[in-house]
């Protein structure tokens, strides 16, 4: 019986070690890719995309080192399994602006489940776009580098995006979102360059970040709920905000929104617009860009409340002279505030 028993567990151990299930892997390169940054691979990206998709094991697509010229694409789901994106090159959009920018997105994912997106950097060479909208011609309405719709359960982890058009990442109607250790890059005069993007979505956390942007480095709309961002270093840049984008009169209102242990760098942050409640901001230091480093214009049919300001040092020129606004906010302060806190109770 024993001996049995011990031929029955060496056949299991067997079958266990050689006949496990495997991720299924896809090399953008093996499906027509080039790495020279030149030539189109759209289409061998897709065709990794809808493989990965179909397959009822868990995934990976592989972008190995190399440069990979991209157009507008589409990742769209339902996908019957976990997919990651291991990137370990870049990839690159048209020199030509117009390209990518007639869409409003450069790489969208749609209604994708457990999706990551590892490494890897993204450059939108955006100078040409910005330089058309600084000169007034008749520009394309650019496009965002990265975009998740209608997503649930999706990690973006060690990215970098420079030279975006227009916001590098923004996540819209999702559930269940993690970025961490991501660097959103792009000149401080680099307009509508927001670092993330966050509207009607729940459950976002953002750690361990670096964003250098001429607009945003966080900028959150109407609808999200449950947002947590930590170490995040920021600047140049507008700092974090919170507000309406003025497109109804019946926006969603932002709640349960939490910074902590992050650093500003010639940066400024504000509320507007909707109706924000239960906001934290604790641990924040830097300097700000304008000698107002606190402004919340909350307005008065909306007016901001449970807002917490705990352990906030921001200064202007490198002095303790900076100030702080409030309008129809109310909330608490404790711990050391530079500027002054201009919260009421409430």
């Amino acid at each position: 019986m024993a001996a049995k028993l011990l031929i029955s567990c060496i056949l299991s151990l067997f079958l266990t070690f050689f006949f496990k299930p495997s991720n299924a892997a896809y090399n953008v390169i093996d499906l027509g890719a080039k790495s020279d940054g030149e030539t189109d691979s759209t289409q061998a990206f897709l065709k990794a995309w809808a493989a990965a998709c179909s397959s009822v094991k868990a995934s990976t697509i592989y972008v190995p080192t190399g440069r990979y010229l991209i157009k507008n694409i589409v990742f769209r789901g339902p996908c019957k399994n976990k997919i990651a994106i291991q990137i370990k090159g870049t990839i690159v959009a048209p020199t030509d602006y117009h390209v990518i920018g007639k869409t409003g997105n450069w790489i969208l994912f749609v209604q994708v489940d457990r999706v990551s997106v590892i490494g890897g950097t993204l450059d939108a060479q955006g100078a040409g776009f910005w330089a058309c909208r600084k000169s007034g011609q008749n520009c394309p309405v650019g496009s965002r580098s990265i975009t998740f719709d209608w997503a649930t359960n999706v990690m973006i982890s060690g990215l970098t995006s420079i030279n975006s058009q227009l916001i590098h990442l923004a996540i819209n109607s999702c559930k269940n979102v993690i970025v961490r250790n991501v660097k959103l890059i792009a000149p401080d005069e680099s307009p509508n360059t927001d670092g993330i993007h966050i509207q009607s979505s729940t459950g976002v956390t953002i750690t361990g970040s670096i964003m250098q942007t001429g607009d945003d480095c966080i900028s959150i709309g109407p609808g999200t709920r449950n947002l947590y961002m930590s170490s995040i270093k920021c600047g140049p840049g507008h700092g974090v905000s919170i507000g309406s984008l003025g497109w109804g009169v019946n926006e969603d209102g932002v709640e349960n929104v939490t910074l902590t242990n992050s650093r500003f760098t010639g940066s400024d942050n504000g509320a507007s617009g909707v109706k924000i409640s239960q906001v934290t901001y604790r641990n924040i230091q830097g300097t700000s860009a304008t000698a107002e480093a606190v402004t919340f214009d909350c307005s008065p049919g909306n007016p901001c409340r449970g807002i917490i300001l705990q352990d906030i040092k921001l200064t202007y020129m490198n002095k303790a002279t900076a100030t702080s606004s409030c309008k129809n906010i109310g909330g608490m302060s404790s711990g050391v505030l530079m500027p002054e806190s201009c919260l009421y109770e409430g």
